[in-house]
């Protein structure tokens, strides 16, 4: 079921939707070719022709991205980490700050400085995270909750136990916001997966399938507020082992921070003890067409982390009305700040022009902000 507040999709999109499902398997081959440049091998005997072959090969999955990729509408479905995020109540905020000098180097920085333009011609941040799992993130089937002990899977994949393949897959968009609206803590089904397929057709084998309630499109609210809705939508039990069992899905995704909110988070205990990977916190799914597009999963490689720092990104149909190509967003040179970026004491980033490092953290401020306490 469609949202009125869901733009209508052009037909053109439809035919573009379709040129860039054609270059898909293309394009993930592409990421298996770029991570095995990484890979030490013997160089291939003179005359096998083979660097000929290799070149043209790469150029071919050049010409697919000139052809459809550069055009393509790329939109941002990742929250930023950033200082009172919505955060689960068991977990401590992220701490922003400036680097300090571990130790002092004559004529350069004293120990405990902080590096800024002026002196060092440099600055560096510091970030503490109480957890890897915050803000848009996967999911690995070892992640864990303390006081959910069902959820444990000591054998289960860490986040950098992940292959390079997960990189980029069909995008599928279950909308469910209109039902969420009406009953803020509804459970997506599987008639509503059933529904999205009598519409675009079957689900894609190793598709990410993406739940859309519009919870997301409200996380400024629970920024400033400093907690989140105790009624949530949540994706129930039989629809993950529907998409799973049935569609061999690569993984499911949703807005909120939990998969549903049943007393032993079910679906999310299933879908570790099942070694399935899961996407939560995404973002702008309004935003995004419910099939014809691409979903790019970046994540910081944690070693064993339990959870993933994840940057979504959809690649969609160039007709598509919302986000932006390459060339409109070409990424080099990148945009300059309108003006100096400072932090205050608690880590909020404040455009202020002119201002004085003094005015926010006293006379050992810094341009990324105050030492981090402790």
């Amino acid at each position: 079921m469609r949202s009125s507040s869901q733009p209508t999709q052009p037909a053109p999109a439809l035919l573009a939707a379709m040129l860039v499902f054609t270059a898909a398997n293309a394009i993930i081959s592409f990421s298996a070719f770029w991570a095995s440049r990484n890979t030490v091998a013997e160089p291939p005997a003179a005359g096998t022709g083979t660097s000929t072959a290799s070149t043209a090969a790469a150029r071919s999955l050049w010409e697919a991205y000139d052809a459809h990729l550069a055009e393509a509408k790329y939109v941002d479905l990742t929250h930023a980490i950033e200082p009172g995020m919505p955060l689960w109540d068991g977990f401590s905020q992220p701490k922003f700050g400036a680097a300090v000098a571990r130790v002092a180097t004559p004529g350069f920085i004293a120990e405990g400085a902080t590096y800024g333009y002026a002196a060092q011609g440099f600055v560096a941040g510091a970030v503490s995270l109480a957890t890897d799992q915050i803000g848009t993130q996967l999911d690995p089937p070892a992640s864990s909750l303390e006081s959910h002990a069902a959820h444990w899977n000591e054998l289960g994949a860490t986040i950098s136990d992940l292959p390079p393949t997960v990189t980029l897959r069909p995008l599928v968009v279950v909308d469910i916001s209109r039902k969420v609206a009406a009953e803020p803590g509804y459970t997506a089904s599987v008639a509503d997966v059933l529904a999205w397929e009598a519409e675009h057709g079957r689900v894609p084998a190793g598709a990410a399938v993406l739940f859309r309630s519009d919870w997301s499109r409200r996380w400024g609210e629970y920024l400033v507020e400093g907690k989140m809705p105790a009624v949530f939508p949540g994706v129930g039990l039989p629809a993950l082992q529907f998409l799973h069992q049935n569609r061999s899905i690569l993984l499911h995704g949703h807005e909120p921070l939990d998969t549903d909110s049943t007393p032993t988070l079910e679906g999310e205990a299933w879908l570790m003890h099942h070694n399935y990977l899961q996407v939560e916190g995404a973002a702008n799914l309004h935003l995004v067409p419910p099939a014809g597009a691409l979903l790019s999963i970046g994540f910081a490689k944690i070693k064993g982390g339990a959870g993933g720092l994840a940057r979504l990104v959809a690649v969609c149909p160039p007709a598509w009305p919302f986000g932006v190509s390459v060339r409109e967003a070409p990424a080099a040179p990148l945009p300059q700040q309108p003006a100096p970026l400072r932090r205050s004491a608690d880590g909020v980033l404040r455009p202020r022009p002119g201002a004085a490092p003094t005015e926010y953290c006293g006379a050992g401020g810094a341009p990324l902000g105050c030492p981090l306490p402790g």
